[in-house]
């Protein structure tokens, strides 16, 4: 019997019972709705970090000031640290070749004021390598130079949305502001940061309502609290990023030889931190995808329970066809496709309900979402491999009966 012909004969098996079709299809729906919907929640937590990590830097080492603990009565004698200077900036440039460039921070929030719009901001201090180290980038106008840094001259760079909550549509440049107790001349604007990349990890800032003033304006403008750090950050770029862990022990050690042995800071390397999440991320998604894989195969028992019912039910049909010339092969492909069919059918509309799950997980939840391609293709791939594997069986069981038998069945 042509391929063709059998495969009719299977579809109007489905549709000749729509009903215990569709019921059987449940399993699969919601097999490969879970296993779309998970993968793609965590791709979409994977793709939101991989982002903020990359606002870091994955070639850059970051030491961040920290207050130091309380010293105890008995520890009335420690160390004095002088804590985060631009001194310590100095000396890792000296003392580090793999280093390329070191950019200090010092981050202070005021009032930033333009005409009678007065907003809360974060002024940032710090030096003409912030764009090429941070990835920071002006969308118009142009960052301060070293000239300026110098000159202790008060100019300022504003972040995308700092810019647009004082000037809403209107061109900032050449427009004054007031930051903190100062006017300073706009410069530039800077590009808002990358799509999801939504601050959520602890090292990283939200850089989107900074204003960027010389490292200098900053020490000698902007309040400073008796004994807090002249810096809050400083950033390490670093040339050999295959030597990054040794550079940054080196670093380490180095800054805490100049603050006398003092816990009042630490050191975080971004790519480490990215290895440590992947490293979750694959341990997230093999646990997720496992867990849904459960459902498929739920779904897949579901199948052949049902094949097996249909096979007994549908007894005297196949000795019929079997006596007017149907083979084994015939009735195998027959009840094979049966068992295909239903699954694909599944496939299809678990694919479309996951899309949607997650969507709706997205909109509603709030969570990060991404439908990957692959994720899809797997999930629908593993539903057809499970119609092939669970309606195997029962098509083999139908093939195999004895003809005469299965005519004289009641």
């Amino acid at each position: 019997m042509p391929l063709l012909q059998t495969a009719r004969v299977g579809v109007a098996g489905l549709a000749a019972h729509r009903l215990r079709s569709l019921l059987t299809t449940l399993g699969i729906v919601f097999g490969v709705a879970a296993v779309i919907a998970m993968l793609s929640i965590g791709e979409g937590a994977r793709r939101q970090v991989m982002a903020q990590f990359a606002l870091l830097g994955i070639d850059n080492l970051l030491v961040i000031d920290k207050p130091p603990p309380e010293p105890d009565d008995e520890e009335q004698g420690r160390p004095f640290s002088p804590g985060l200077s631009l001194a310590d900036a100095a000396a890792i440039r000296e003392v580090l070749p793999g280093v390329r460039r070191v950019v200090p921070l010092r981050i202070v929030e005021l009032d930033v004021q333009s005409g009678r719009k007065r907003v809360s901001a974060s002024a940032v201090g710090t030096t003409p390598d912030y764009v090429a180290v941070l990835r920071g980038r002006p969308a118009a106008g142009r960052f301060f130079t070293s000239s300026e840094v110098d000159s202790v001259a008060r100019v300022c760079v504003l972040g995308a949305g700092l810019a647009r909550e004082l000037f809403l549509s209107a061109d900032p440049l050449g427009e004054r502001v007031k930051i903190g107790r100062d006017w300073y001349d706009v410069i530039g604007v800077m590009a808002g940061p990358p799509a999801g990349a939504g601050g959520r990890l602890e090292d990283v800032r939200d850089t989107d309502r900074d204003a960027y003033i010389p490292v200098t304006c900053a020490l000698q403008r902007m309040p400073r609290k008796v004994g807090e750090s002249e810096l809050h950050r400083l950033v390490a770029q670093v040339g050999d990023t295959d030597r990054i862990l040794e550079t940054g022990a080196v670093l380490g050690a180095l800054v805490a030889r100049r603050h006398r042995g003092v816990d009042d800071h630490r050191l975080v390397i971004p790519q480490q931190l990215i290895r440590q999440q992947q490293s979750t991320q694959r341990i997230f998604s093999i646990v997720m995808g496992a867990i849904a894989g459960i459902s498929l195969l739920v779904g897949g028992i579901g199948i052949m329970n049902i094949m097996l019912a249909s096979v007994l039910e549908r007894t005297r049909e196949i000795g019929v066809r079997r006596a007017v010339g149907a083979t084994q092969k015939d009735v195998l492909l027959q009840f094979l496709l049966e068992a295909v069919g239903v699954s694909f059918l599944g496939g299809l509309i678990g694919v479309a309900f996951g899309i949607g799950l997650a969507q709706a997980v997205a909109r509603y939840a709030g969570w990060p979402v991404a439908v990957a391609p692959w994720s899809v293709l797997l999930a629908f791939g593993v539903s057809a491999v499970v119609g092939v594997v669970f309606g195997y069986y029962p098509a083999r069981r139908a093939a195999r009966m004895n003809p005469i038998d299965s005519i004289r069945y009641e």
